[in-house]
C-alpha cells in the first residue's frame, strides 16, 4: 500500500553553481534573479552583486560593476562647486545637495567638500559604483 505521506526519493535538491534559494519559498533560482518566479518575493542583493542602475562590465575575466554616473565629474564637482552641494545633486543625493545649499555661506559645506572630492576621486571604481548606483 502506498503511503502518501512518505518520501518518495531520498534526492535533495541542492545549490548549483550561480544559484540560490528564494528569501520566501526556497525555490532553487539563479543568483541574477530579482524576483521569484514560483511566489514573486522580492529577492534581496546579495553582497558582491551590482545594484539597480550598474551594469556589468567584464575585465579580465571578471565581472564589475559599472555606476551610471562618473567618478571623475562627481569628485571635480565636489572640489570646484561642493559648497554648493552640486556634486550631492549630481549624485542623486537631494536631501544633502540642499542642506549643503542652505548652510554654502558658513563655507562649511566647502570644507566637507572638499574632502569628499578627494575621496571620490581616489575611490576604486567598484566602490564607486557599489556605493553610488
Amino acid at each position: 500500500m502506498d503511503d502518501p505521506y512518505r518520501e518518495t526519493s531520498n534526492v535533495v535538491p541542492t545549490l548549483g553553481p550561480n544559484k540560490k534559494h528564494c528569501y520566501a519559498c526556497a525555490n532553487i533560482l539563479d543568483f541574477r534573479a530579482e524576483l521569484c518566479p514560483r511566489c514573486g518575493v522580492r529577492q534581496p542583493p546579495m553582497p558582491g552583486m551590482p545594484m539597480a542602475g550598474t551594469e556589468l562590465v567584464v575585465q579580465g575575466g571578471r565581472a564589475l560593476a559599472r555606476s551610471s554616473k562618473d567618478k571623475t565629474t562627481a569628485g571635480v564637482f565636489a572640489l570646484l562647486l561642493g559648497g554648493l552641494g552640486i556634486h550631492k545633486f549630481y549624485l542623486g543625493q537631494t536631501a544633502a545637495g540642499i542642506v549643503y545649499l542652505l548652510f554654502f555661506w558658513t563655507c562649511i559645506p566647502a570644507l566637507i567638500a572638499f574632502v569628499e572630492g578627494i575621496l571620490l576621486l581616489t575611490m576604486s571604481e567598484e566602490s564607486f559604483a557599489q556605493r553610488y548606483p
